[in-house]
């Protein structure tokens, strides 16, 4: 039985390369005296996930800028980066790291190692490379031959793998080392010390693959003002309001943004603005290295080919970058929005070595020392967008989250209950009507009222001078019920015009709803009566307001009361009838059903009399019809009898016979035929006289009661 026993080897690279350690050094260290550090100075941050920054800051002579971003955030860069020299000045170049993949880069180099090989299998990439090997008291220079696993006996049956590397000395003298903890290796040519440093420092820099670090050169004189700006994708910022609703008075409205910093480098002091909006962005991955695809084409011996040239394809690679949110201090902030409300609302007690009495919440004074100690943001209608900019500078930390405040005002709101049938539930609901100067963003809200929290809930994007409705708790006290009745349709309408008939029939509604108020204080309730296509509202109760999907109703319920509203509609219905199609059923029907009156009813039985004559005519033509069709057809006969007689004795007296009879039908074919013409004549007559008087036929009666 065969086991591989797994060495711990200490492998003793052991070449000298302090001359390039010390020059990479020495450029790295000349590189941080030269190059400028530009602070994030102004950050915009929009809601389709995308921000604006601006970096300023002083450069002075032919000074570099040097900026790290991470892998997400280099497209967008790429591809809005605006650079800004405002003295004698100008910018030569912007560079950054690649990412081009590590397998790529290590196939550049002489040394065929991949990403992660084991001692052997590096030992092998360098064969032919002179080595020294030392074991204990045993040593040897050469060349590196091969490195191949030999087993040798264990314990009882058992055999154990391990690594041997042999070498040729100068004198060609072959030697063989077992790889264990006490071998060491040390490589002797310079230039494959150098390849292999080379290759370590690709792997090395494969850890900090996510950082791209953008270096900006520039030539000029002086100390000058300096400015970088571009967007980057960053995690929407979301907005969550506060409504404190006093004894008297209108409510208070506080609104705070949360905020997260994710693009790798910490915000000092820096001018934040919110935007609620949504200009347009993309992401496009410009700065991903793509290598065309070319074939190989042998060369024939005796003579040199073309290439072909092929339709390209390109290698997408697509990244993820996971960011940890934590909380962050923002300066700007009152140090503690709930501290300072508390010291205003709970008061103060006299020094009397008792300890005072816990205090409690009060909306009213609440709302009172939240309006006189926030800093709230200065807002800004920019057309499709509206801008939120703080009025003091924050500081967010990288990979740290903060609230800031955006608003705060005094805002007109209702408390109103709402009834939906959706969810056959009645809610408590804030209606807001918002001022003509403020942008109320998307987001979730929560309600204080008089000593406690009252409930909380979503709203949309509210707009300037626009009414909303906002849902934060359920209404126990209220019941709803709702009971629907139907009525007949009734024909309202009997136009008669252009030859036909239209009938309008209305198809009604009517749905109640009762309302028991079990609370003991009065309430007032908006009922959502659902919009459908088609159907029209019969103007006795007018509701307060209408949606897209519901009209809404206000029903003021007092306490320990019920209270009912009705609310009728109705459908209008048109059936059209072709005058010339009617017959007398439907006309007996339009007759029993009272929708017609005396005056139509004649017309329409006058117009049936001549319909009714003019099938006569009809049918009389179609007697003319047959009788000449039955008389042409015996004459038919009588002549293929005629053919018959050819030479027989009777022929004489038969066709004498057979001529007078058709003599006889010839004189009935024509004059059925003139008869046949004058009915045409007829009917044609009677016909247009009947067109004539149903286009002229005009009727617009309502039924009768």
């Amino acid at each position: 039985m065969t086991s591989r026993r797994v060495l711990s080897i200490v492998l003793t690279i052991s070449w000298t390369l302090s001359g390039f350690a010390n020059e990479m050094r020495a450029q790295e260290e000349d590189s941080d005296v030269t190059a400028a550090r530009l602070p994030v100075t102004r950050v915009i941050l929009y809601k389709n996930g995308v921000g604006y920054f601006e970096h300023s800051g002083k450069v002075r002579g032919n000074q570099d800028v040097n900026i790290e971003f991470t892998t997400a955030q280099l497209n967008d860069v790429l591809k809005s980066l605006t650079v800004l020299d405002f003295g004698k000045g100008r910018i030569t170049n912007v560079g950054y790291n690649s990412t081009a993949p590590l397998e790529r880069r290590l196939g550049a180099l002489r040394l065929p190692v991949g990403e992660k090989p084991t001692t052997p299998q590096f030992l092998e990439a360098l064969r032919g490379a002179r080595i020294e090997v030392h074991d204990g008291a045993i040593s040897a220079a050469g060349r590196l031959l091969s490195v191949d696993e030999r087993e040798i006996p264990g314990k009882g049956d058992q055999k154990i793998t391990v690594d041997q590397i042999s070498l040729i000395s100068d004198n060609g003298e072959v030697r063989e080392f077992d790889l264990n903890p006490s071998t060491s290796v040390r490589l002797v040519e310079k230039d494959v010390r150098q390849e292999v440093g080379k290759y370590l420092k690709l792997v090395a820099s494969a850890r900090d693959q996510d950082v791209r670090r953008m270096n900006i050169s520039t030539a000029g004189e002086g100390e000058r003002n300096f400015l970088v700006s571009y967007i980057s994708e960053v995690p929407v910022w979301k907005c969550t309001y506060r409504i404190v609703i006093p004894k008297d008075g209108k409510p208070l409205l506080q609104g705070w943004a949360i905020v997260d910093n994710t693009v790798g480098e910490d915000w000092k002091n820096v001018e934040l603005s919110l935007v609620a909006g949504a200009p347009q962005s993309f992401i496009q991955e410009i700065s991903q290295p793509y290598y065309a695809r070319r074939p190989v084409v042998p060369l024939p011996e005796n003579a040199m080919s073309t290439p072909q040239t092929y339709e390209a394809t390109l290698e997408d690679r697509e990244g993820e970058v996971v960011s940890e949110l934590t909380a962050a201090k923002v300066s700007g902030v009152p140090g503690g929005v709930a501290g300072g409300v508390m010291g205003g609302v709970m008061g103060r007690s006299p020094s009397t070595g008792v300890p005072p009495p816990a205090p409690a919440f009060d909306a009213t004074i609440a709302a009172e020392a939240l309006e006189s100690s926030t800093t709230v943001a200065q807002t800004k209608d920019l057309g499709d967008l509206f801008q939120y900019k703080l009025k003091d500078r924050v500081t967010i930390g990288k990979n740290q989250s903060a609230m800031v405040p955006i608003l705060e005002s005094r805002i007109a709101a209702e408390k109103v209950s709402v009834w939906n049938p959706a969810n056959n539930s009645v809610s408590r609901a804030l209606w807001i009507d918002n001022g003509k100067d403020l942008t109320l963003d998307s987001g979730s809200f929560s309600v204080m009222e008089g000593d406690a929290f009252a409930g909380e809930g979503l709203t949309e994007a509210i707009k300037p001078g626009e009414k909303r409705l906002m849902s934060y708790a359920t209404d126990l006290g209220l019941v709803v019920d709702a009971k629907q009745k139907s009525e007949n349709e009734k024909v309202t309408r009997i136009v008669v015009s252009h030859g036909a008939l239209i009938q309008t029939t209305e198809e009604r509604e009517e749905r109640t709803y009762t309302v028991r108020n079990r609370d003991i204080s009065g309430r007032s309730v908006l009922i959502e009566h659902p919009i459908r296509e088609g159907w029209k509202l019969v103007k006795s109760v007018e509701p307060a307001e209408s949606t897209a999907n519901f009209y809404r109703f206000r029903l003021n319920a007092d306490a320990k009361k019920t209270s009912t509203l009705t609310v009728k509609e109705y459908r209008p219905i048109a059936k059209r009838y072709e005058i010339n199609n009617l017959n007398d059923d439907m006309v007996a029907l339009f007759v029993n059903q009272k929708s017609i009156n005396h005056g139509l009813e004649n017309a329409l039985r006058g117009i049936l009399a001549r319909k009714n004559a003019i099938a006569a005519l009809d049918a009389e033509l179609g007697s003319y019809k047959e009788k000449t069709v039955a008389i042409i057809e015996d004459q038919q006969r009588l002549r293929e009898n005629m053919k018959a007689l050819k030479g027989s004795a009777e022929e004489k007296s038969l066709v004498e016979r057979y001529a007078r009879e058709m003599n006889e039908q010839e004189d009935r074919v024509q004059s059925l035929r003139k008869a046949l013409e004058e009915a045409k004549q007829k009917r044609e007559a009677a016909q247009k006289s009947l067109n004539q008087e149903i286009a002229a036929l005009q009727f617009d009666v309502a039924p009768q009661e």
